[in-house]
């Protein structure tokens, strides 16, 4: 039983490691979301940073319009790098679960 416990302890903090690593690694994917007649263009990384914002000039002229732009376009952005970010560390802490009777569930 207590050998099971320690397997078990050294696969989470194996899970963990692998975690903190795809979490780098997702720093390094970026997503760019870019409105159709293209003033405005967003790129942010897979761990949902803003890492970029380009608005053209004409954009800047109607505060509304670019209000509208921010919220729908930011949105998007997030939304690609969520889908992105949850497969990603998903994948890692269902294949480090360790098997826990009763606990599959969350395989």
């Amino acid at each position: 039983m207590f050998g099971d416990l320690m397997g078990m302890m050294g696969k989470l903090k194996e899970t963990q490691q692998k975690i903190e690593e795809t979490k780098k690694r997702l720093d390094t994917i970026t997503v760019s979301e870019e409105s159709a007649d293209k003033l405005l263009s967003i790129t942010m990384t897979a761990n949902r940073e803003l890492k970029s914002l380009e608005i053209k000039d004409e954009l800047l002229q109607d505060k509304e319009q670019l209000e509208d732009y921010l919220v729908l376009h930011i949105n998007k952005a997030i939304e690609q790098a969520t889908k992105i970010n949850e497969a990603e560390l998903g994948a890692v802490a269902k294949e480090g679960m360790p098997n826990i009777p009763g606990m599959d569930m969350f395989k």
